[in-house]
């Protein structure tokens, strides 16, 4: 079911879809153009780690103006591929596949940045959310791919892109007015306990550990879901059951 905020970002980009069918434009190209502007995010952050000055975190704030950016691409492709009748098994398996490059590849980019920043805390955290969003994935996949449906969850796909760009932003906002990464130490301690960095590492956190929790929430579902039903033929992961609802192609 469609949120409030899904139906008036639908109604808001309505004209922009209409304006893209009567160009022929397709799904499969949006979708690209979201996977390239991904790897952009990865670009900038990379060369901003390489060849920014220490403690500057503004290409941060960069890579995540462009990560939602790239986020309105993945909404929009979903949309014309509905409202121009252009569904397709092969454009759903297209969008998923290019979804999970799109995320392994920012998260590419944000690990590489705080690991040369030296935040390897932060680049574990970041590693721990990559593995947590592949898994809200893939166990979707696999459970619709049984007979189960298997959506829902704290942490999909649409809130791991809004909160990781949103907090990346707003800390490459506040280095650029702030002059850097600042920093406040507890007293007699000689280490900091919260930082610039901290407004977009302690959104990763969450990211990391939310993003597993749903995984796990996703597949003690599926359990639940096939011990109440009869059991459906397992196929291997290199498999599609000639069953399978188209659903289960689609990205988390």
């Amino acid at each position: 079911m469609k949120t409030k905020a899904q139906l008036l970002i639908y109604r808001l980009i309505q004209p922009l879809v209409k304006f893209l069918i009567r160009m022929r434009v397709t799904p499969n190209m949006i979708t690209t153009i979201g996977f390239i502007l991904n790897i952009i995010v990865a670009i900038v952050l990379v060369y901003g780690a390489d060849h920014g000055e220490k403690g500057d975190l503004t290409p941060l704030g960069w890579g995540g103006a462009l990560i939602l950016f790239a986020g309105f691409f993945d909404i929009l492709d979903g949309r014309l591929a509905r409202e121009g009748k252009m569904e397709t098994p092969y454009g759903a398996l297209y969008d998923s596949v290019l979804d999970r490059y799109s995320e392994l590849v920012m998260f590419l980019g944000i690990c590489y940045f705080l690991v040369a920043h030296h935040y390897f805390l932060g680049s574990l955290f970041g590693f721990i959310a990559l593995i947590g969003s592949m898994m809200v994935s893939y166990i979707r996949a696999r459970s619709e791919g049984i007979g189960v449906q298997c959506k829902g969850g704290l942490m999909q796909r649409p809130e791991r892109i809004v909160i990781i760009g949103t907090s990346a932003l707003v800390c490459g906002i506040v280095s650029y007015w702030s002059g850097g990464n600042q920093k406040t130490f507890a007293p007699w301690f000689s280490f900091a306990i919260i930082e610039t960095i901290s407004i977009f590492i302690y959104p990763l956190v969450a990211v990391a550990v939310l993003s597993n929790m749903t995984a796990i929430h996703r597949l003690i579902h599926s359990k639940h879901q096939l011990e109440k039903e009869p059991k459906p033929p397992v196929c291997h992961e290199n498999e599609i059951p000639d069953s399978a609802p188209l659903g289960w192609l689609h990205h988390a």
